[in-house]
């Protein structure tokens, strides 16, 4: 595997730094946190309120939704961007949000703090060069029928442009079983970080498509040496517009984020 900037090879693990003095990859267990979509002003203050009060210091909403059918919720777009600005910069958090389009790179630079990559943009290579050029972190989201070689190529073209911010996220794959929304391929974690120096996170979320598995899941995550988790959360999962079935309520969250830190100071103690 030809990697030349993202190899792990005669490199110490990469920290991405963050707004805010935040951080991930600095030994940490970082928790992401958010809805799905942003779907009101009075939605996204909840939240990013209430992940402040467990001092989560990354607030995820998408603004603009990829969907299998063009007749679900597509997102609020660039107004979704302003409510999360809005509520971020009350609450003092920074912010993760999916960009699609390459042109839509510049004009959401002031909105957000970490450039998504979604799954289905994973090897969108006009898109990868165009965050790339960026001086933001990019976290990259592995394509749900895509190989580590595959994966690790797509985050070669972010580096190869300059920008070697990356985060690497593992949001399961598509396999023959059905029940979970994916498969989520945990075994990836060690196999990276042997292979790169960049931070790993965990999407249970999307991994599992269950909501009483995202909190075993992120223990697992925690257990096997992943820098952090990106979890979906809703202050009414029933009556979210987009993947109420596995995202947290308030309560859920604060138990995942109880218990990923027992857990992540059991590893700790092993190293």
């Amino acid at each position: 595997m030809e990697l030349r900037h993202v190899s792990r090879k005669n490199r110490e693990d990469k920290v991405v730094k963050i707004n805010n003095n935040t951080s991930i990859g600095s030994g940490d267990f970082t928790i992401i946190a958010g809805p799905c979509a942003v779907e009101s002003e009075e939605q996204i203050f909840s939240i990013a309120k209430y992940i402040n009060s467990l001092d989560i210091e990354i607030l995820r909403g998408g603004a603009f939704k990829p969907r299998t059918s063009p007749y679900s919720f597509q997102g609020l777009g660039f107004e979704g961007l302003k409510l999360l600005k809005k509520a971020a910069k009350k609450y003092n958090l920074n912010i993760i949000s999916e960009i699609m389009d390459p042109r839509d790179v510049e004009k959401a630079y002031d909105f957000i703090d970490i450039y998504q990559i979604g799954s289905r943009n994973m090897q969108n290579f006009a898109l990868l060069k165009e965050v790339g050029k960026t001086d933001k972190p990019v976290m990259l989201k592995r394509g749900m029928t895509a190989t580590v070689k595959e994966w690790l190529m797509a985050a070669e073209y972010i580096a190869l442009e300059g920008n070697d911010n990356i985060i690497l996220c593992e949001r399961g794959i598509r396999t023959f079983e059905n029940y979970t929304r994916n498969t989520l391929d945990l075994t990836v974690v060690p196999i990276l970080k042997s292979l790169t120096h960049l931070p790993v996170i965990v999407d249970p979320s999307h991994g599992t498509g269950k909501t009483e598995l995202v909190i075993p899941m992120a223990r697992a995550a925690a257990a096997v040496g992943a820098d952090g988790v990106m979890v979906e959360t809703h202050p009414s999962p029933c009556d979210a517009l987009s993947d109420g079935y596995q995202s947290l309520d308030f309560e859920q969250l604060k138990k995942l984020r109880k218990e990923v830190n027992i857990i992540k100071k059991c590893v700790d103690k092993l190293d």
